[in-house]
């Protein structure tokens, strides 16, 4: 905390007050800036998966449970499992299947026309060619021996963001080649605190949005979807040695592997990548009567350099960001 420049460190706390049937909602920021860059990683998996759920409210044909497989993939999965898995282990490849599905023109309007951003969805995740602009067909099974082909969009060409600190670092890999220039996220995803912020205030408080405002979920797909973010991996079928309960949850437990209580539910999505780590989370302790949201992201890097594989995730970040959802806890803890 007294090097947040050094970490470019980032937190907006939500208190929540709840009187008869209203909900107030008071924010707190500490160096919450939009224009401020940084690298948002897994996070986007959350409004494209919530976008992939409206876009299939909008389909006579195509449900939670269709079968499909993306032309030139080996694998035949449904909309569930592949939502299930974003939220659960943090799967790249669950996420790239929903952006085939939408388009990244269909991710990023979707998100404005909620009034949501700033944000720009640019690139799917850990393949090549990341950022093709032309998505791949879906083959969707209408029953077990017909199939028909979802059209393919062509979706705009990137162009670079500016923002305070695009470029960051001293240096970075590029294959086995070290580049002695600052690391360029011009045509990375973009995905603030205020963006993710918006988003699962709309997916946890849906009600204190107009009607234009929201997500268009059946109440079927919403309770799905809360159900999808709060689960820890053993509920999904992970074995527990590999993806312990905080595998996917920095916020209070993020350093420890030892189980989650059962009246801790935490509705969140993480991500890390670039030695930055991101948390946005919605808090509830059945038990104690406290709850809170909480979005927030520091950077670790201490070298600056990028792509050697040297952050200071476990020493610093995520002990961090632990510690943080604690202290806050403990806030809300006291003055309930």
């Amino acid at each position: 905390m007294d090097s947040p420049a050094h970490f470019e460190l980032q937190i907006r706390f939500t208190r929540i007050d709840r009187q008869k049937d209203s909900v107030l909602l008071t924010d707190f920021d500490y160096q919450v800036n939009p224009n401020n860059y940084f690298y948002p990683a897994s996070t986007v998996k959350f409004p494209i998966a919530v976008l992939a759920l409206e876009k299939l409210n909008t389909s006579d044909t195509l449900s939670l449970d269709t079968h499909f497989y993306i032309e030139g993939d080996t694998l035949e999965t449904t909309f569930a499992n592949e939502i299930t898995k974003i939220f659960a282990v943090s799967d790249n490849d669950a996420n790239n299947r929903l952006v085939e599905f939408l388009g990244q023109d269909a991710i990023n309007e979707g998100l404005r026309s909620k009034n949501i951003g700033p944000v720009r969805i640019a690139h799917r995740l850990s393949v090549p060619n990341s950022d093709d602009v032309t998505t791949k067909p879906l083959i969707i099974y209408l029953n077990d021996s017909t199939t028909t082909t979802l059209d393919i969009t062509t979706n705009r060409p990137l162009t670079r963001l500016s923002l305070n600190g695009i470029t960051k670092g001293l240096g970075y890999y590029e294959g086995d080649s070290l580049m002695n220039e600052p690391f360029d996220f011009s045509l990375k995803n973009y995905y603030p605190i205020e963006a993710q912020h918006g988003v699962i205030k709309r997916i946890i408080f849906p009600e204190i949005y107009p009607e234009n405002q929201r997500f268009k979920l059946a109440a079927q797909q919403r309770e799905f979807l809360l159900h999808a973010m709060q689960q820890v991996p053993r509920d999904a079928g992970y074995n527990l040695e590999d993806y312990y309960d905080s595998y996917g949850k920095f916020f209070m437990y993020g350093d420890s592997k030892s189980p989650i209580p059962a009246h801790i539910k935490i509705y969140n999505k993480v991500g890390y990548a670039y030695g930055t780590l991101t948390d946005c989370a919605y808090i509830k302790d059945e038990k104690n009567n406290v709850e809170f949201l909480l979005t927030a992201t520091i950077l670790v890097n201490q070298d600056g350099v990028f792509n050697d594989n040297a952050y200071e995730y476990d020493e610093i970040g995520i002990p961090f960001l632990t510690a943080l959802g604690n202290e806050l806890f403990k806030i809300e803890q006291k003055r309930n």
